[in-house]
């Protein structure tokens, strides 16, 4: 799990401070801010219950709240815990509360809602072989640090509890932590069998590469604390299914059961939505007081007031980044991303082609051999649209993979070329007077346009008018990174299977073959060009620049469907291109990770390693900003 997370890096000073204090009925408070990375910092509130000590820690990760450890349940929670003898401490995760991480010139949230923010970091992170989730993850581990070292804190008694999101957090930390010795998720443990067929993947922390790939269900969360005492919090109208929470506590029961330990695993079921509301919360100071104190009696939240969110901040202006100019997670990736860069130039500079090669296949998750695809003719007339006239085809590349294909005719007798046209919009969106497959046509080549899968006939719905961050594929790309086979990766499997069925024995279409790849079909066919060299050239328009600049830029648009995780350990887009030479390549119209248009200079800039491998190779890699004839 931690090599799927991309691991940990080193423990630096935590450096915190006490920034308040205050007495409350039957507990007090300190505000804090401490740094889980160098200049990372953390806003946090220690509740501590009165009395001199040593007291069992409770660490209580927050859910997708805005506000952050001020939010209603977490109060409740942590003052409840308090009054019975437990200390918590509760911190605010990048996103929420004190913690935005990207601000804007008035010092507010540049990015609506902590759950965007969380996947806009994500696209990034994954890139540079990190996550979300890793980042977080580290936040809780440092903030067990910081509790742990606390003298009024015994650190052989620690707990943990949160709900959703925080659940999700629990979760992780249970498995990965041995000093968490009791753990009660709320509102999260489900299965992933359930979870991906009712409400499917969630923000990118819920979401670990290869997860599935690599057999760790929900179930295993508890497998590797077993047999430390785990509470499943749980409600019956949660969106996050019933039926998986169940069947993860029938396996977890089995599990302690061989241990010689059933009685450390237990599920409450409350008939409530999603939340932590007041049974469960009484349900789980109970049980952190039965293993952590030695006391197991029936609990009752009395009622209490809680702080105004504006009390509990750590920092005057309410942003971290703000008041002390720190580092935000994006900065993390990018530092990733710097260093990469630096190791994969050494790598390229002294590898040979076939083991980049063999790298590109490894991440993208394509097979060495692939077998050519299935053709099936949808009908045997020739339609028209206008000028252009083509037949209707269905290519089958994977079982029950079905690639839609509009194969458009020349007039001529012999064609000169066939150029497959790959476009994230879709086969049909191109067609117009002028367009790109009417100028192929004008000039004498044909056209096998494909809907490779996620594209045009084959996207789960329809394109916006306005590009989103993420786009309409979002579930399926985190669904296609738990299996270790990232979509880019199956799109490429696609274009790869249709070549080899046109270059096979049997086929009618024409002779020489190039790849067109337009939009979000541009990184594709970048790939499935370096992959099959029986492609005589590449093109690409409108497509993303290089994956460094996703990296570099927080704010991304519709990015996700072509991440591959750790890819810049290893290559970037225009290394791709190097590895084209001395075939034809050429790179029109390239766009920012906000899909705006780049200059010339920072084309031939990100370009300027592959152009001096064509250069070495007398081959020709046209560059144009603007649209080339």
């Amino acid at each position: 799990m931690i090599e799927a997370l991309g691991g940990f890096p080193e423990k630096t000073p935590l450096r915190p401070q006490v920034v308040g204090k205050e007495q409350r009925d039957g507990y007090r408070i300190e505000k804090l801010i401490y740094e889980s990375r160098p200049n990372h910092h953390v806003t946090a509130t220690l509740y501590l219950p009165d009395g001199k000590g040593p007291f069992p820690g409770c660490l209580m990760p927050i859910g997708h709240s805005i506000n952050g450890k001020a939010a209603d349940y977490i109060q409740r929670g942590s003052i409840l815990l308090a009054k019975n003898g437990i200390a918590v401490l509760t911190y605010d995760p990048i996103g929420q509360g004190e913690r935005r991480q990207l601000l804007n010139d008035l010092n507010k949230a540049a990015i609506p809602s902590s759950t965007n923010e969380h996947t806009l970091i994500g696209v990034g992170a994954l890139l540079v072989g990190q996550g979300t989730a890793t980042y977080r993850i580290w936040d809780g581990i440092r903030s067990l640090d910081y509790l742990c070292s606390r003298p009024e804190i015994d650190a052989k008694r620690i707990g943990c509890t949160g709900c959703s999101g925080g659940g999700t957090l629990t979760s992780y930390l249970m498995a990965l932590d041995d000093r968490i010795y009791c753990a009660a998720p709320s509102c999260y443990i489900t299965s992933l069998e359930r979870l991906f067929a009712t409400l499917g993947p969630q923000d990118a922390e819920q979401n670990i590469t290869g997860q599935v790939a690599l057999g760790i269900e929900h179930a295993d969360y508890l497998l590797m604390r077993a047999p430390r005492p785990t509470l499943l919090a749980t409600a019956t109208q949660d969106f996050f299914d019933i039926q998986g929470s169940w069947t993860t506590f029938r396996e977890a029961t089995q599990i302690y059961g061989i241990l010689g330990h059933s009685e450390r695993v237990s599920l409450v079921e409350y008939d409530t939505k999603h939340g932590y509301p007041k049974p469960q919360r009484e349900a789980v100071t109970r049980w952190m007081m039965r293993w952590l104190l030695g006391k197991d009696e029936p609990i009752v939240e009395p009622k209490f007031s809680i702080a105004k969110d504006a009390d509990l901040q750590c920092t005057r202006s309410g942003q971290v980044l703000d008041e002390l100019k720190g580092k935000s997670a994006f900065q993390i990736s990018m530092e990733y991303e710097k260093k990469h860069a630096k190791e994969r130039e050494a790598r390229l500079a002294k590898q040979s082609p076939e083991e980049t090669l063999k790298d590109i296949r490894r991440v993208i998750g394509v097979p060495d051999r692939i077998a050519a695809a299935k053709l099936r003719p949808v009908g045997k007339e020739i339609h028209e649209a206008g000028k252009l006239r083509f037949r209707k085809y269905v290519f089958e590349t994977e079982e029950g993979i079905l690639v839609p294909a509009l194969h458009f005719l020349t007039q001529r007798p012999q064609p000169f070329n066939l150029v497959l046209h790959v476009d994230g919009r879709g086969m049909a969106a191109d067609t117009g007077p002028g367009s790109l497959i009417d100028r192929q046509i004008e000039v004498g080549n044909e056209v096998l346009a494909i809907d490779v899968r996620g594209f045009g006939e084959t996207a789960p719905a329809p394109l916006p008018a306005k590009p989103g961050y993420f786009g309409v594929d979002f579930r399926n790309s985190y669904l296609a990174l738990h299996l270790n086979r990232p979509l880019l990766g199956q799109r490429v499997y696609d274009v790869l299977s249709v070549m080899a069925y046109l270059q096979g024995e049997q086929t009618t279409f024409a002779r020489s073959v190039y790849l067109w790849g337009i939009h979000a079909g541009g990184p594709v066919a970048l790939h499935a060009g370096v992959l099959d060299a029986r492609f005589k050239g590449v093109v690409t328009n409108h497509s993303i620049l290089s994956w460094a600049d996703v990296v570099r830029s927080p704010i991304t648009l519709n990015q996700l469907t072509n991440v591959v995780p750790g890819a810049l350990r290893y290559y970037d887009l225009p290394d791709l291109a190097a590895l084209m030479a001395p075939r034809y390549m050429t790179v029109q119209e390239p766009v920012s990770p906000t899909l705006e248009r780049v200059n010339q200079a920072a084309l031939e800039e990100a370009y300027a390693r592959a152009a001096k491998v064509y250069a070495n190779h007398a081959g020709k890699l046209g560059l144009y900003a603007e649209v080339a004839k």
